[in-house]
């Protein structure tokens, strides 16, 4: 991880002055050719490397949930994988699950470039991708074609709304996405957050977010587990809402939080790319700066529920106490994007082994025992 952060990431970030769409792409490009040639010997001695270099297994760090085997509690956040180009990878990486997407009903090429832009001083990320896609039906023909190869880790769908639905038939075109990609998923993920899709985050709105769950549910006739996932700007009252919108639907959970609008927790005065200031750029910020935010937020659910109602804890995850204090507020599940950009590939195998020494330390015999510790602690 050191060799990452001191050597391979100055260079990325500094030196090749290059856009960091453009390396994500490439990375992506470089994942995607190792998930389609596996069965070739070179791609197969690389997946061998990767699995032992980044990869860490223990019972302690399995749970079972919502009907799914996780081989451990860290995921990859939606965002990253936007059309599930590299699904078989994301296991030999350490991942104990995959989000994918977001995908919409319509392809679409997201908002206009730039729109990725680092912001190194706070570790964060300032994006308005847009929910740049290929479409449900291009992931569907995509996912089905990877589910032949048995895969060793849940992988969920994250589904957004077109930019061109108007907003009064969004269930309309959830309800399209789910039913192209219903099989394909092992869980799903109702994006109502994000803020880079004009109204979007309106339909947080109990009455709004209501009309999308009763579609879903009615189709989800196999039982797929759903969540919905909100923004870490919402006032407690809305947040009650949600929750008991939850509840009524029978969802599987929250995921907690996407990015935020908020610029008042950056020091970053400037950015390299632009020149102009974060204030300046629209966009979420993602990474460290929404960090404290996503977990009182994730405390908050758990009180509410009485930890009854599953969390994923998603949020400015750096470290293996930044992982453990998500857990212990009362996440199941953690998922992570901008800090394994920022620490490194290596960043899974540190933080897991960091939970395993956590566990230890508190003489818990699993990672289920320790999810909303704080809290029980407290009682």
């Amino acid at each position: 991880m050191d060799i990452y952060k001191h050597t391979l990431r100055p260079l990325l970030f500094t030196l090749l002055k290059a856009d960091p769409e453009w390396l994500h792409a490439s990375t992506m490009r470089s994942l995607s050719w190792l998930g389609k040639t596996d069965h070739q010997a070179r791609a197969s001695w690389i997946n061998e490397r990767l699995e032992q270099s980044f990869c860490l297994s223990d019972p302690r760090l399995e749970q079972n949930l919502f009907g799914l085997h996780f081989p451990n509690p860290l995921g990859l956040a939606a965002g990253f994988d936007k059309d599930g180009v590299a699904v078989p990878m994301w296991s030999k990486l350490g991942f104990g699950f995959a989000e994918v997407g977001t995908v919409t009903f319509h392809a679409q090429p997201g908002n206009p470039r730039p729109r990725l832009f680092r912001l190194p001083l706070d570790n964060a990320a300032l994006n308005r991708m847009g929910f740049n896609n290929q479409g449900a039906a291009a992931m569907a023909v995509r996912l089905a074609e990877v589910r032949k190869l048995n895969l060793s880790i849940p992988i969920g769908v994250n589904l957004g709304k077109s930019k061109i639905t108007p907003l009064e038939e969004a269930a309309k075109d959830y309800l399209n996405s789910f039913r192209l990609l219903k099989d394909y998923g092992d869980y799903f993920v109702v994006n109502v957050s994000s803020p880079n899709t004009p109204g979007l985050r309106s339909l947080q709105d109990a009455a709004m977010l209501s009309s999308i769950l009763e579609v879903l549910q009615q189709e989800n006739t196999t039982q797929k587990p759903i969540f919905v996932k909100i923004a870490p700007d919402l006032e407690w009252e809305a947040i009650a809402d949600i929750i008991s919108l939850a509840k009524t639907y029978q969802l599987a959970g929250i995921i907690a939080t996407n990015t935020t609008i908020r610029r008042d927790a950056l020091t970053t005065q400037v950015i390299a790319q632009t020149g102009k200031s974060p204030q300046q750029e629209a966009g979420g910020i993602s990474g460290a700066p929404v960090r404290e935010r996503s977990t009182e937020v994730i405390r908050f659910i758990w009180q509410q529920t009485a930890g009854e109602l599953p969390i994923i804890g998603v949020g400015g995850i750096f470290t293996p106490e930044d992982a453990w204090e998500k857990i212990t507020a009362g996440a199941c599940l953690i998922q992570v994007y901008t800090g394994w950009i920022y620490e490194g590939p290596a960043m899974n195998r540190h933080i897991l082994k960091g939970l395993l020494s956590k566990l230890e330390q508190t003489g818990l015999n699993s990672i289920s025992e320790a999810v909303g510790l704080q809290g029980k602690m407290e009682k």
